[in-house]
């Protein structure tokens, strides 16, 4: 965390986004909190967190902001499995699709602008 932001209720918003198993949104957070720090307040951790790296813009079809916290990575492809039932999510690291990014530049001259690529699906806990 930047020395900027340190502080007592930053600690308090990254502790319960950390305890959340679902996707949520800066509202879920304020609730969660009982409304004890400011819904604008915790945007502004929202937005820092993840130009942080430490959260993630889930897209859903409703286009609402929501968000997921991701376990810190030193990966430059990030790419996360997350199940439709359950909501977990995880980090994969696989020799198949590690350098894809750079493959899109180098072989199809493309940037990607995007720094993670979430493949939904269903767990094999919710296969069961």
């Amino acid at each position: 965390m930047s020395e900027k932001y340190n502080t007592r209720q930053r600690r308090q918003v990254l502790t319960t986004i950390k305890r959340q198993a679902k996707d949520f949104t800066a509202k879920d957070i304020y609730e969660s909190l009982g409304g004890k720090i400011g819904l604008t307040t915790i945007y502004r951790f929202i937005e820092s967190l993840e130009n942080e790296g430490m959260i993630i813009r889930v897209s859903l079809d409703d286009n609402s902001k929501r968000y997921q916290y991701v376990e810190p990575c030193e990966d430059n492809d990030h790419f996360y499995l997350k199940c439709i039932k359950c909501g977990r999510m995880q980090h994969i690291d696989c020799e198949k699709i590690r350098g894809l990014t750079a493959h899109i530049l180098d072989e199809h001259h493309f940037t990607p602008t995007n720094t993670h690529l979430i493949i939904k699906g269903i767990c094999a806990n919710c296969v069961e």
